[in-house]
C-alpha cells in the first residue's frame, strides 16, 4: 500500500481488528482461556476504534502530527479500561464492544456525510452500521445472533465497498487533477482510436467544453480533417518496430469552428491488461509557430523594403535555375544599383535614404510581371529574377524589363518634402548563356552592372566574357595593390608643362607608375579604376601628395626654384574629411607655398559630387592652392563649372589638340575655349602637344602653357633639373637668333 493512502491503512487495520475480535470471542474459547481472551479482545476493540477514527481523520485531512503521537497511549488506555470492566463483568464484553464500536462508526459516518459529499454512501453505511451496533448491544441475545450476524455482515460488506471506493476514487481524483493541471493537452487512446482518458486542456484545445465530450469518442470524430484511416496509420507508426519514444510529430489540426491549430504530438506507450494504449501529449505550438514565422521572415525578408533579401533571392534563384534546367526554359537576373545613393544618405540622413529605397522598390515592383521576383541584395543594390522564360527569349525579355526599369527612374521621388532624382544602372545575366547556377548568374550580373555604371549611369549592360576577364584582372590587381605602398612599388614621373610664349619650364604634372612585384609594370588605366572601386585610392592619393610635395621641396632647394607641381585628385579623396588637413600638412612639412601645388580634377568629379566638392575646393582656394579642370571640352562640359567652382586652370583635352593643324573645326573649338578662358581670367594648358606645328598654332591662339611629347616625355625626378637647363639654353639660343 502507498504511504500516502494512510486512511486506507488505518481503515483496513480497524476492520481487521474488529473481525479478529469477533472471531476470537466466539470461536477462541475452544483454544484460549478467558483470562487471555478478555485482554486480547480489549486490545483488538481498541485497535478497531483507533483505526476507524484515525482513518477518518486522515481522510478528512485533520489528523495532525501531534494527534498521531497520542494514538498508541489512547489505544492502551482503552484496552486497559475494557479489560478492567470485562474482567469484572464478562457478560458486558459483547454488547459493550458493539456499543463502543457503534458510537465510533456513527461519529465516522456523520463526519464523512458532513465533510465529504462525494462519499455520502460510505458515511451512510458507517452510520447505519454504527446505529445497528448500538441497537444490537441493547437487544443482543443468543437467539438474535444469527440476525445480528447477517445484518452486520451486510453492513460490513457495504462499508468495506465504500471504503474501497473512497480509496480508489481518491487515487483517481488525484490522477485526474494531475493530468488536468498539465499545461499541455493529454489523452489516452486505444488501438482502435477511441479516447479513454482526456484532460481539460485537451478538451479546450480541441474546442470542446470538457473531457467528458471526448471520452468514448473516436479521434476522427474530434477533428473534421482526420479520418479513421489516418488515425490507424498514426498508431501503426507508433507501434512500429524500432520506434523511439516519445514519438514526436507536428501537425496542423482543423477544428470544428474552422480555425487551425498547430500542435506538437508526443506519444508514449502504455499497456493495461495486455492491451497497448497510446498516451499523447498535445502541445499548442501557435506561439512557437508565430516566432518561427517571424524568424523565417527575418531570414528571408528585407526589413526596409519588405521584399526578399539576399538569402531568400539566392535560394529562389537556385530553384528557378533547377526548374529551367529540367523544363528546357530560361531565366534572367537583373542586378540594379541606384546611382549616387550615398549622396542621399550623406545629405538627408539614413531615414530619408531608407524611404527612398522603399519607394524605389515599389516602383521597381510596379513594372515587373506577376511571376517576376524582386529582392534587395544589400545597400542600394536590388535583384530582379525573370523566371520561366521561353527558350531563346531571355535576353530580349530581360532587355525590355531593364529598359522599363531605367525609364521608371525618369520621374523624381518625393521623400519627406525633398524631391530627389536618381538613376539606376542595370547589369543582366541570363541562364544558360551567362551561367549555369544562381551564384554565377548573380556574380556576372553584378559585373555587368559595374560596367553599366562606369559607362555613364542609367545604362543597361549584358554580361560577356570580356567583362569576366576584366573582373578577374581587377581582383588580381586589387590583391596586389594592398601591399604596393608598403613594398615601395610606386614611383612618380613628371611631365613638363612649359610657357607657350617663352618655352620656360613653369609646371610639372606628377604621374603615378606602379612596378608590381608580382604583376610587373601595371599601366595606370588598369590599376587606378580598381583603386577607386576599392577605396584604396585615398591611401594611394595621400602617398602621391606627400611624395610630390617632398620632391618639390628638394627641387626648391636646388636650381629649379619656384616650380609648381600638379597632381590628380579623385572624388574619393575630396570626400575624405581629412583631405584638406593632409594638404596643409604636406605643404608645411616641405616648406612649400600653397601656390606651388595645383590639384587636377576631372569633369566627372564635378558632375557626380558637385555639392560635396564645392566646399572642399573653397577651403583649398582660400589656402592659395590652385585648382585645375582636366580634359576640358569632352564629356559633359558645362560653362557653369567655370564660375561655380572658381577654377584657376583649364586643360584643353588632347582630342582637340591632335587635329588642330588639319581640322578647321578643331582649330575653331580650341580658339573658342582659349578665348573663353582668357575672358574669365583662367590659365590655359593644352595637353597632347606632339608637333611644332601644334605648338605654334596654340601659341598664336593665346594658349598660356603647353604639355605633351613635343615638349617632353614623363621623366624621373632626378632628370628634371638637366631637362630644365636644356630648355633654358634652347630659349637663350632662340632669343639670340631672334635678335640677330
Amino acid at each position: 500500500m502507498q504511504r500516502k493512502e494512510k486512511h486506507a491503512l488505518y481503515w483496513g487495520l480497524g476492520q481487521l481488528s474488529v473481525m479478529s475480535g469477533i472471531v476470537l470471542w466466539f470461536i477462541g474459547g475452544r483454544y484460549l482461556a478467558e483470562v487471555w481472551r478478555i485482554p486480547l479482545c480489549a486490545a483488538l476493540l481498541a485497535a478497531g476504534m483507533v483505526g476507524y477514527w484515525s482513518g477518518t481523520k486522515f481522510f478528512l485531512g485533520e489528523l495532525h502530527r501531534a494527534q498521531q503521537r497520542w494514538i498508541l497511549p489512547v489505544a492502551l488506555a482503552i484496552t486497559l479500561a475494557c479489560y478492567v470492566v470485562w474482567d469484572a463483568m464478562p457478560s458486558l464484553l459483547a454488547p459493550g464492544s458493539a456499543a463502543i464500536l457503534g458510537v465510533v462508526m456513527v461519529w465516522c459516518g456523520q463526519r464523512l456525510i458532513r465533510n465529504k459529499n462525494r462519499y455520502r454512501f460510505l458515511g451512510v453505511t458507517l452510520l447505519l452500521r454504527g446505529v445497528f451496533n448500538v441497537l444490537s448491544s441493547v437487544t443482543l441475545g443468543p437467539e438474535l445472533y444469527l440476525f445480528w450476524f447477517i445484518g452486520t455482515t451486510v453492513l460490513k460488506t457495504l462499508s468495506m465497498l465504500g471504503l474501497i471506493y473512497a480509496v480508489q476514487d481518491e487515487i483517481q481524483q488525484r490522477y485526474a487533477r494531475t493530468i488536468d493541471s498539465l499545461s499541455n493537452g493529454f489523452l489516452i487512446r486505444d488501438r482502435r482510436g477511441y479516447v479513454q482518458v482526456a484532460n481539460e486542456r485537451c478538451a479546450r484545445l480541441l474546442g470542446f467544453a470538457g473531457p467528458a465530450d471526448l471520452v468514448g469518442k473516436h479521434v476522427s470524430d474530434l477533428l473534421p480533417g482526420l479520418t479513421p484511416q489516418m488515425a490507424d496509420e498514426y498508431f501503426q507508426r507508433f507501434m512500429a518496430p524500432g520506434a523511439v519514444y516519445p514519438l514526436v510529430e507536428t501537425a496542423m489540426f482543423q477544428l470544428h469552428d474552422g480555425s487551425r491549430l498547430p500542435v506538437e504530438l508526443l506519444a508514449s506507450p502504455y499497456e493495461e491488461r495486455g492491451r497497448l494504449y497510446c498516451l499523447v501529449q498535445l502541445l499548442d505550438i501557435s506561439e512557437r509557430t508565430r516566432k518561427d514565422d517571424l524568424l523565417r521572415k527575418a531570414a528571408n525578408i528585407d526589413p526596409v523594403t519588405g521584399y526578399f533579401n539576399r538569402h531568400a533571392i539566392t535560394n529562389r534563384l537556385r530553384e528557378e535555375v533547377t526548374l529551367a534546367c529540367s523544363g528546357g526554359c530560361e531565366c534572367a537576373v537583373l542586378f540594379i544599383d541606384l546611382d549616387k545613393f550615398k549622396r542621399v544618405n550623406d545629405s538627408f540622413g539614413h531615414a530619408v535614404g531608407d524611404e527612398l529605397l522603399r519607394q524605389f522598390a515599389r516602383r521597381l515592383h510596379s513594372v515587373l510581371g506577376t511571376k517576376d521576383v524582386l529582392a534587395r541584395f544589400g545597400g542600394d543594390e536590388f535583384i530582379v529574377v525573370l523566371p520561366e522564360l521561353a527558350a531563346g527569349s531571355a535576353e530580349q525579355q530581360a532587355r525590355a524589363c531593364a529598359e522599363q526599369i531605367v525609364a521608371a527612374m525618369d520621374n523624381s521621388f518625393t521623400v519627406t518634402h525633398h524631391v530627389i532624382g536618381v538613376s539606376a544602372s542595370v547589369g543582366v545575366a541570363c541562364y544558360p548563356q551567362h551561367g549555369m547556377d544562381g551564384a554565377t548568374l548573380i556574380r556576372h550580373a553584378d559585373i555587368a552592372m559595374y560596367v553599366a555604371k562606369k559607362s555613364g549611369r542609367g545604362e543597361v549592360r549584358f554580361f560577356n566574357d570580356a567583362m569576366n576577364a576584366a573582373a578577374k584582372d581587377a581582383l588580381v590587381i586589387d590583391g596586389a595593390l594592398r601591399s604596393a605602398i608598403a613594398g615601395q612599388e610606386f614611383r612618380l614621373v613628371y611631365q613638363a608643362i612649359t610657357s607657350a610664349a617663352s618655352g620656360a619650364l613653369t609646371k610639372v604634372e606628377a604621374l603615378l607608375r606602379w612596378q608590381s612585384a608580382t604583376l610587373g609594370n601595371v599601366a595606370p588605366d588598369r590599376f587606378i579604376p580598381v583603386a577607386e572601386d576599392s577605396g584604396m585610392i585615398v591611401e594611394i592619393g595621400t602617398w602621391v601628395l606627400n611624395e610630390a610635395c617632398r620632391q618639390l621641396g628638394v627641387w626648391k632647394a636646388g636650381a629649379l626654384g619656384e616650380l609648381t607641381v600638379s597632381i590628380n585628385v579623385s572624388a574619393w579623396q575630396l570626400a575624405d574629411p581629412a583631405f584638406v588637413g593632409l594638404v596643409q600638412q604636406a605643404l608645411a612639412h616641405n616648406d612649400l607655398s600653397p601656390r606651388q601645388l595645383e590639384l587636377e580634377l576631372t569633369e566627372r568629379v564635378l558632375i557626380d559630387n558637385g555639392g560635396e566638392v564645392q566646399s572642399v575646393l573653397a577651403q583649398l582656394r582660400g589656402m592659395g592652392v590652385g585648382i585645375s579642370l582636366d580634359d576640358f571640352g569632352t564629356g559633359y562640359s558645362s560653362l557653369s563649372y567655370l564660375t561655380q567652382f572658381h577654377l584657376n586652370t583649364l586643360k584643353i583635352d588632347r582630342a582637340f589638340v591632335m587635329d588642330i593643324e588639319h581640322s578647321e573645326r578643331s582649330n575653331n573649338l580650341v580658339h573658342a575655349i582659349i578665348a573663353m578662358g582668357q575672358s574669365l581670367g583662367l590659365q590655359l594648358v593644352a595637353e597632347g602637344v606632339e608637333t611644332a606645328g601644334q605648338a605654334s598654332i596654340l601659341r598664336q591662339l593665346g594658349c598660356h602653357h603647353l604639355q605633351g611629347y613635343h615638349i617632353s616625355l614623363p621623366i624621373p625626378a632626378d632628370e628634371l633639373p638637366a631637362f630644365a637647363c636644356r630648355l633654358k639654353s634652347a630659349g637663350a639660343v632662340a632669343e639670340v637668333a631672334e635678335n640677330a
